[in-house]
């Protein structure tokens, strides 16, 4: 039997702020466990639901020293089941109190650092040796680090493969280097250009993927782009020189979660037989509820999206008032920068009737946007993988997408000619270009139904769960094991 351990700064249902929660809380409860024991690794923090936290279970506990600056600090251990795995939560009060597993940028470097040794502490401590350490993002990018260096000594620790995961390249962990070495006691030829420098300071997500095994990120797409200058934030360079241990595997979605036919959150359920009629009835209970003109007929968009210039919400912003025609209306749902969440507040006010601003987020309310929308716009600049458009897919309603990342591995365009594709896509970054697109969605819509419906269908239809991807995580472990 393989073993595997997940270590992350994030998992559902425990914890969550993004799509890296739903990929640790989802991905290894799809393997056979006659064949692998995944078991998973992440903090406790003090804000993890006590209907949660007050059923896990005391393990041991020791003190670890690091670096100059963490000296003797408490590591205990908890143990938890849930949905047949296994989980480890790592506790610390000085660390992981408060009401979110983020906060001040130099505070996070130093409790991940801490984090990433203590998990490969505790390993002889729980009598687990893995065969494979799963790592995902700049968080665990230290455990490599650790265990090729200060750990390589032991033989416990002999022949543990390690997978840095790259969720998103954007963030990496970076700090200075006097302050790096402090806090992981790592010597000083590490801290070189081949190694964990970076631009003059020191770079956790850079030590995990110099001393990682494999590494993968959430699409092929992806994959390729950040070995490019425009995408690769710096690591281009160090990405294509082990390109071939990098790979591109996309990410899956729960589809008992995101099922149309069993989902509470929505006005009406539906499935492959009247998914037509019944995403009217949910269209009109939604315009009802948001206050927008009752109409079934209107065009009706969702952007349920952080509020933030990677979604590619200055496009949006240049052609907003187009894309709010007499014939369409767009429902936002989301938080971010102050100038967006702005930004539609006024176009609400502007357009009312049209549009309808929800600033805030709700996973109730995004399930009644994907049953009651048309299309999902995601005009992102890049999207590692994205899971608003395999949401969407699911509902029926059709992802229009910048050609980039996960999205343009998973929604090839519509093709009129053929009858193929799932969406439609844009390529290059322009507000133009992309309302284009919109512009031809929305004559397909009125113009061609049944081509439309056909396409809806094959999107409800095609198989965006974790079972193809999980082949491939297969193949990867097998490889290293």
């Amino acid at each position: 039997m393989k073993k595997i351990l997940f270590a992350a700064s994030e998992c559902v249902p425990f914890v969550k702020t993004g799509g890296l929660a739903d990929v640790v809380g989802a991905l290894p409860g799809c393997f056979d466990k006659s064949e692998y024991d995944i078991r998973i690794v992440v903090p406790f923090y003090t804000c993890i639901p006590q209907r949660f936290s007050k059923d896990f279970k005391y393990a041991a506990h020791f003190y670890l020293s690091a670096g100059a600056y963490i000296n003797n600090e408490y590591v205990g251990i908890t143990e938890y089941q849930y949905g047949g795995i296994k989980y480890y939560f790592i506790d610390n009060k000085r660390y992981f109190s408060g009401p979110r597993p983020y906060g001040d940028i130099r505070e996070d470097i130093e409790k991940f650092c801490f984090f990433s040794k203590a998990v490969l502490s505790i390993l002889p401590v729980i009598d687990f040796r893995p065969d494979i350490i799963h790592c995902h993002d700049w968080q665990t990018g230290m455990i490599p680090v650790y265990l090729k260096t200060e750990f390589a000594g032991g033989d416990f620790y002999r022949g543990i493969k390690t997978v840095m995961t790259i969720h998103n390249l954007k963030f990496q962990g970076v700090w200075d280097i006097k302050t790096m070495k402090g806090l992981t006691g790592l010597p000083d030829y590490l801290f070189t250009p081949d190694k964990l420098e970076f631009n003059g300071a020191a770079n956790m997500l850079k030590g995990g993927i110099v001393y990682a095994d494999k590494i993968t990120t959430v699409s092929a797409t992806y994959a390729e782009e950040i070995q490019t200058e425009y995408y690769g934030e710096g690591l281009h360079g160090l990405l294509s020189a082990r390109r071939g241990d990098l790979s591109g595997i996309v990410n899956g979605i729960d589809c008992e979660i995101f099922d149309p036919a069993n989902d509470d959150s929505i006005f009406a359920t539906y499935d492959f037989n009247n998914f037509w009629a019944k995403k009217w009835e949910n269209k009109v209970y939604l315009q009802e509820q948001l206050g927008l003109e009752k109409d079934r007929n209107k065009y009706m968009i969702g952007l349920i999206s952080r509020l933030t210039d990677q979604k590619g919400l200055d496009l949006v912003q240049r052609v907003l008032n187009e894309i709010a025609d007499d014939n369409t209306q767009l429902v936002i749902l989301g938080t971010g920068e102050r100038r967006y969440e702005d930004m539609f507040k006024g176009a609400e006010w502007d357009h009312k009737g049209r549009i309808s601003a929800n600033i805030y987020y709700s996973e109730e309310l995004s399930h009644k946007i994907y049953a009651a929308a048309d299309a999902m716009l995601i005009p992102s600049r890049f999207e590692p993988c994205g899971l608003t458009q395999l949401m969407a897919l699911r509902y029926g309603t059709v992802p229009i997408v910048r050609e980039t990342g996960g999205l343009k591995d998973t929604v090839p365009p519509f093709n009129e000619f053929t009858d193929d594709g799932l969406g439609f896509s844009f390529s290059n970054y322009n507000a133009h270009e992309m309302l284009h697109t919109i512009n031809y969605s929305k004559q397909v819509y009125f113009d061609m139904p049944i081509k439309w419906q056909q396409m809806m269908l094959r999107g409800m239809t095609t198989d965006y769960s974790w079972n193809s991807s999980k082949k491939r995580y297969e193949e990867l472990y097998d490889s290293l094991t």
